[in-house]
């Protein structure tokens, strides 16, 4: 580790990396996030109906994703926006699993909320602005599901390292971390992608990095280079906004990909993530040895 870190992420015990805490894999239905296979989640922002989610979730898995996102409780910044479906979307992201084997991600908001949907989802998601809700990530640390944790609007790499900690201590170490953009002066994008944190996580910690470029980018048109440029930095996977008429999308239209733009993104990432394969597979030991 380099010495101007100093002990800044080895304090994280049971989520550094060491010589002797290797990366580590989270486990997901047949998944291995972490591996030598970069895992793609892709799906809505928000599930508004069976039509729409079933739709996006055999498109993008034909395309080549394995994991569908679609937010069934969405916390929005402006209280007239959509709010999601609630137990509806839920019971709507289970019928999708069920039919195209996909595995689910979505976005818990409340401990309140940790146990219904751990029944319905594979992986529980802590957006952004939960990052630092401590009663909910330990409240996460005892639910039995893998959890993928955004980092925060204006988080530091130690602050999300220290609410990793924070599940990993209530008895959940099966964590993925996505950086998603943060808050910086520039405002041609929605959030600016600290590329360099890929690289940075990738060195210090354990656990698998994904990057979530919709968010970062604000912009569709900006995504699948963010993507590539994610795969070739390392990362352990895409967390990717995709919907059927994004102009029509009741969250986030703005950075979704439609059916046709997500497959020709996946095409055109085939070489990075054939690369990025070959060089895992060359280099055991940048793979995990087997989760806990």
């Amino acid at each position: 580790m380099h010495p101007q870190w100093n002990g800044q992420f080895s304090c994280f015990d049971l989520v550094a990396r060491t010589a002797h805490q290797p990366c580590s894999i989270v486990r997901v239905r047949d998944l291995e996030i972490g591996g030598d296979e970069p895992v793609v989640m892709a799906g809505p922002c928000a599930v508004e109906s069976e039509r729409q989610l079933l739709e996006t979730a055999e498109a993008v898995a034909r395309a080549g994703a394995r994991v569908l996102r679609g937010g069934a409780y969405k916390p929005r910044s402006s209280p007239y926006s959509f709010q999601g479906l609630g137990i509806d979307g839920l019971k709507l992201l289970h019928k999708a699993r069920e039919a195209t084997g996909l595995a689910i991600v979505t976005e818990v908001m409340s401990e309140k909320d940790v146990d219904v949907i751990a029944e319905y989802a594979d992986i529980m998601q802590v957006g952004t602005r939960s990052m630092e809700n401590y009663s909910l990530l330990e409240a996460l640390g005892r639910c039995g599901r893998p959890v993928l944790l955004k980092r925060g609007m204006v988080a530091t790499l130690e602050d999300l390292l220290r609410s990793a900690q924070v599940i990993a201590m209530a008895g959940n170490v099966q964590i993925i971390l996505c950086e998603r953009g943060i808050r910086t002066f520039e405002t041609a994008t929605r959030n600016t992608l600290d590329i360099a944190a890929v690289a940075v996580l990738k060195l210090v910690s354990r656990l698998p990095v994904i990057i979530d470029p919709s968010h970062a980018a604000g912009i569709r048109c900006l995504v699948p280079a963010l993507s590539r440029a994610a795969i070739a930095i390392g990362a352990d996977g895409l967390l990717v906004e995709v919907h059927p008429a994004p102009e029509q999308a009741l969250s986030d239209g703005n950075q979704s990909l439609s059916f046709s733009e997500f497959r020709q993104m996946m095409t055109d990432l085939e070489p990075y993530l054939s690369l990025q394969r070959e060089d895992r597979r060359a280099r055991p030991e940048l793979i995990a040895m087997g989760a806990d």
